[in-house]
C-alpha cells in the first residue's frame, strides 16, 4: 500500500499532438498557460518553474519520449512530486493525460493542485493553436 496520493486527469485537446507537445515543452508557450521556466525535453535537464507567490520550484526531467511522454520532478525539497504528461492521438486531436504523483495524503498541496489542474489543462488548447 502506498503512503502517497496522486492526481490523475485527462483532457481532449482539439490540436495535433505536435502542437500540444510544444505547449508542454517550449518555455514561452508553457509560460502562457501555466508557469515561466527554462524547460527542455532532455533527460537530466534541471530547470525551475516560477510559481509566483509559491516561489521558484526546482525540477529535473526524468523521462522523454518526444511527442508522447514527458516526466519531471516538481518542487524538489518541498513537495517532492513527479509530473508525467502522456499524449495520445485521438481523431483530429490529442488525448492528454496528466499524473501528478507523490503527494503526502495530508498535504494541503494535494487539494490545492487537485482543484487547480483542471482549469490549467483547459488553457492548453488556446496556447497550442
Amino acid at each position: 500500500m502506498s503512503d502517497t496520493k496522486d492526481i490523475e486527469l485527462e483532457q481532449f485537446i482539439a490540436r495535433a499532438p505536435a502542437a500540444v507537445w510544444r505547449a508542454l515543452t517550449e518555455p514561452e508557450l508553457l509560460a502562457r498557460w501555466w508557469a515561466a521556466g527554462d524547460i527542455k525535453p532532455i533527460v537530466g535537464h534541471r530547470f525551475t518553474l516560477d510559481m509566483g507567490s509559491w516561489g521558484r520550484q526546482p525540477c529535473e526531467v526524468l523521462e522523454v519520449d518526444p511527442g508522447r511522454l514527458l516526466s519531471y520532478t516538481f518542487a524538489e525539497g518541498s513537495l517532492d512530486t513527479t509530473i508525467t504528461w502522456r499524449l495520445e492521438p485521438e481523431g483530429a486531436g490529442t488525448r492528454l493525460f496528466l499524473r501528478h504523483a507523490g503527494f503526502a495524503p495530508d498535504s494541503p498541496a494535494l487539494k490545492g493542485m487537485g482543484g487547480g489542474w483542471p482549469s490549467l489543462l483547459g488553457r492548453i488548447e488556446a496556447v497550442a493553436a
